[in-house]
């Protein structure tokens, strides 16, 4: 089954506005027709790479390129020119489309009078052909194209959510790039759920919520780095937005003290953390609106440390903690996490990187408590080894984090002649370094003490909030050297 399939079936249910951007909107019958026309144009490339903001020529491009049987690859266009290069090279006869495109993507017009064969029905797609490929964030390394099929991402829409289950009011506001898993997998969730999609084409916390209102938004997802400044755009303890019923937020870690600000600010919103990866086509866990609210109201610890989870498996996803040596860990037991499912590609550039029980090595590190929760203790490249020891630098930058001077901290491993490495934390904010030390001592231990402290005006970021550690780690070096 191809994922245009999603198209025919809310068409089916009644033809409601599926996304609106700019100030234009489609049906789904509308957005089917353009895509067919995009078909078209689409079917003697190998590849559409899409190299523009959010628009209205998004999801027109990528059920077009279902359509024609191409895959679709959504391109960060605010790379520099070396770096976009590079990855346009990757696809050689490619058709690109570019900012400048979009508009003409969308006319009218252009879907009057398709010429040639017509493309095949939608819907009639082979399930295990390449849907898109989606270059995943490159904090630790170099970007690769994690490569999604047909049956992934539809894996993930069907078995998570119901049919047309929206209701006729409800909107959900994307503000996230059109090149992140989460801005497709929004864009086919909320589509097959017959709520309408709307796309703000760059985040601005300010115009988040006006659009929030204006629109009469229900849902959203945002990464943390837009959720901080949302909260930080508010004046006084609500954010004036009644509509608003469900916040998801996810794609990287959020400070405690950021969310329990939005929990305060968004009374009555439902907040979900999600968490997944690009070669999970989208979530595999979520912590849903009743965790969040028991966490916080709880007064025993386990329960309470639960906000600080992404939650519990979906329906059709296993988790399982491997040790370093492989065997399976025990519940509260810290180690590499795998996860299992249809969705899950594990796929790049037509190599399984799955195991031969079909597990996915997603590379984190963390821990299940007894009750199925899961706890993401940072990636495994990450881990610093002192002495001997394992140290999981989000353990550390959780201290910092609660420390009145400091809004935002990383905390990395630098070679050590007699530790093997040294622990550095770059912190964004104001302090003494003995005193934030002292800080971390006093509430971990000495071994997990920062032996130096950095102050930085900010920290190097993805465009979902994730901390470019290898960028970081080479400036430090450069400067221990």
């Amino acid at each position: 089954m191809n994922i245009t399939r999603i198209l025919e079936m809310a068409i089916s249910a009644g033809d409601r506005v599926a996304v609106t951007a700019g100030g234009r909107s489609l049906t789904a019958t509308g957005l089917l027709h353009l895509a067919g026309a995009a078909a078209h144009r689409f079917r003697d490339h190998p590849a559409v790479l899409y190299l523009g903001a959010n628009h209205l020529a998004y999801p027109v491009a990528l059920f077009g390129a279902a359509l024609a049987n191409v895959p679709f690859v959504p391109l960060n266009y605010r790379l520099g020119d070396h770096q976009l290069d590079d990855l346009l090279a990757r696809h050689p006869g490619a058709l690109v489309l570019r900012s400048d495109d979009l508009d003409a993507l969308c006319a009218p017009a252009d879907a009057a009078e398709p010429t040639g064969p017509p493309p095949a029905p939608a819907g009639e797609g082979d399930g295990d052909a390449v849907a898109a490929l989606l270059y995943t964030s490159g904090t630790t390394s170099a970007p690769k194209a994690a490569v999604l099929r047909h049956r992934h991402l539809l894996a993930y829409v069907l078995n998570t959510l119901d049919f047309a289950s929206a209701g006729e009011d409800e909107a959900a506001l994307v503000a996230l790039p059109p090149y992140h898993i989460a801005g497709m997998a929004n864009l086919l969730t909320n589509i097959y759920t017959g709520r309408r999609v709307v796309y703000m084409a760059a985040f601005d916390a300010g115009e988040w919520l006006e659009t929030v209102r204006r629109e009469r938004i229900t849902h959203t997802l945002l990464v943390p780095t837009m959720l901080s400044r949302i909260v930080a755009e508010v004046r006084g303890d609500d954010a004036g937005t009644p509509t608003l019923r469900t916040l998801a937020y996810g794609g990287a870690r959020t400070p405690r003290p950021i969310l329990e600000r939005a929990l305060q600010v968004f009374p009555g919103v439902g907040f979900v953390n999600a968490y997944g990866l690009t070669e999970t086509a989208s979530s595999v866990a979520v912590l849903g609106p009743g965790d969040h609210r028991k966490s916080l109201a709880s007064d025993d610890p386990q329960v309470r440390a639960r906000l600080g989870s992404v939650g519990r498996a979906l329906p059709g996803i296993e988790f399982q903690i491997r040790a370093d040596d492989g065997t399976p860990a025990g519940p509260g037991e810290t180690g590499l996490v795998f996860v299992r499912g249809e969705q899950i590609s594990g796929e790049y550039g037509g190599r399984s990187v799955l195991d031969a029980d079909g597990w996915f090595a997603t590379r984190d590190r963390g821990r299940l408590d007894a009750g199925g929760y899961l706890f993401i203790e940072g990636r495994a490249d990450d881990t610093i080894i002192r002495g001997g020891e394992n140290i999981a630098p989000a353990e550390i930058e959780d201290v910092l984090l609660a420390h009145p001077g400091i809004a935002e901290a990383a905390v990395l491993g630098l070679p050590d002649p007699e530790w093997g490495q040294r622990l550095v934390a770059v912190v964004v904010g104001a302090g003494d370094p003995a005193e934030i030390r002292q800080w971390v001592k006093d509430r971990l231990r000495s071994a997990k003490t920062p032996d130096t402290v950095v102050f930085r005006a900010e920290l190097p970021k993805t465009d979902t909030g994730k901390i470019l550690r290898r960028v970081l780690l080479a400036e430090l070096e450069t400067a221990h050297a």
